[in-house]
């Protein structure tokens, strides 16, 4: 007979997993960290940069505390780094690249990311960054709701 205990494998299976999910926060909080310090510095029209708020689904009601890192890329795209936050202990960081249009004031953008099947597949996004503020939508198979962020203080 088999005992009880957790066959080794497993627990390295669980660890490994474990690790893989964190290591991407601890990335994501270095670099909030850096950029947050540029916070007073952005343009009330740019999107890139640091971006912090919440997300709430239509779908459940299920909210929590969002960050976002935003860049340009060389092609004029931008890719957005998002750290979303759930009842305080789960995390995730995922990435997503954007087209965004000019508008009055700021930006009008929209893009997709597969975020695996575990969390749902493919979700797409669109929205706009005005005078510091972000508003935006997302759409998935199973899922859909807002973000709803602006620029962080300084000196959080």
């Amino acid at each position: 007979m088999r005992s009880k205990n957790i066959h080794p494998y497993i627990k390295l299976l669980c660890l490994a997993s474990l690790l893989w999910m964190t290591s991407g926060c601890s990335g994501f909080h270095r670099a909030w960290k850096a950029e947050q310090s540029k916070a007073t510095t952005y343009a009330k029209e740019a999107l890139t940069g640091a971006w912090e708020g919440t997300w709430l689904s239509d779908v459940n009601g299920h909210h929590g505390r969002l960050r976002a890192l935003i860049t340009e890329n060389s092609d004029g795209t931008y890719h957005a780094w998002y750290h979303a936050k759930y009842k305080r202990i789960l995390s995730f960081s995922y990435s997503v690249d954007m087209e965004a249009q000019d508008i009055p004031a700021g930006h009008a953008f929209n893009g997709k990311a597969n975020l695996g099947k575990l969390a749902g597949g493919v979700y797409a996004y669109e929205g706009f960054a005005t005078n510091g503020i972000y508003n935006a939508t997302y759409d998935s198979k199973y899922d859909h709701g807002v973000f709803k962020m602006e620029r962080p203080s300084a000196d959080e």
